[in-house]
Formats: C-alpha cells, sequence, structure tokens
C-alpha cells in the first residue's frame, strides 16, 4: 500500500488518473508500476519482468523500478507500506 508521495504530481496522477506535472508519454507505466506497489505486501510483490525492481544504496534505504529511459519511482518501503513515493532520474 502506498502511504505517502514525494513527487506530488505521481500523486495527482495515482489518485486522478492523469496530471500536467508528469510527463505524457511516462504516464500509462507509472500508473502500472503504482498499481502494483500500491497493492504490494512484500518488495517481492513489485518484482515483476520489466520494473527492474531493486534496491539503492544509502540511508534510508531505497528501492527503485524502472518506468523509461532514465526514469523510475523510487520508495522507501515500511511495515508492507511504500512511503516517499518518488519519480525521479537518479543516474
Amino acid at each position: 500500500m502506498i502511504r505517502s508521495f514525494r513527487h506530488k504530481g505521481l500523486a495527482e496522477l495515482f489518485e486522478q488518473g492523469r496530471s500536467r506535472r508528469v510527463r505524457q508519454d511516462l504516464q500509462a507505466r507509472c500508473l502500472e508500476r503504482l498499481d502494483a506497489l500500491d497493492q504490494a505486501r512484500t518488495l517481492q510483490d513489485v518484482n515483476r519482468p520489466g520494473f527492474n525492481f531493486h534496491s539503492l544504496q544509502g540511508l534510508p534505504q531505497r528501492y527503485t523500478l524502472h518506468v523509461n529511459g532514465p526514469w523510475c519511482i523510487t520508495f522507501e518501503w515500511e511495515n508492507s507500506e511504500a512511503l516517499q513515493v518518488d519519480l525521479e532520474q537518479y543516474h
């Protein structure tokens, strides 16, 4: 379950199905990943083909799901909930 967002446009996209703050060509893939993240009970639930799920270095511990090109959805995971969900280019 997604508990909090860091990226306001991503929150808007998740809640309303569209957002001017997220590029149009990324929206469908972002929604697919956000839906999977919201339904996940364990981290392995989001380890799906094409998502390129992996952990990132640093503290707090964050994880990433590949969206397209350099764009990724990153998040923290605590008690079966995704926190501080963000859309970023971290490479």
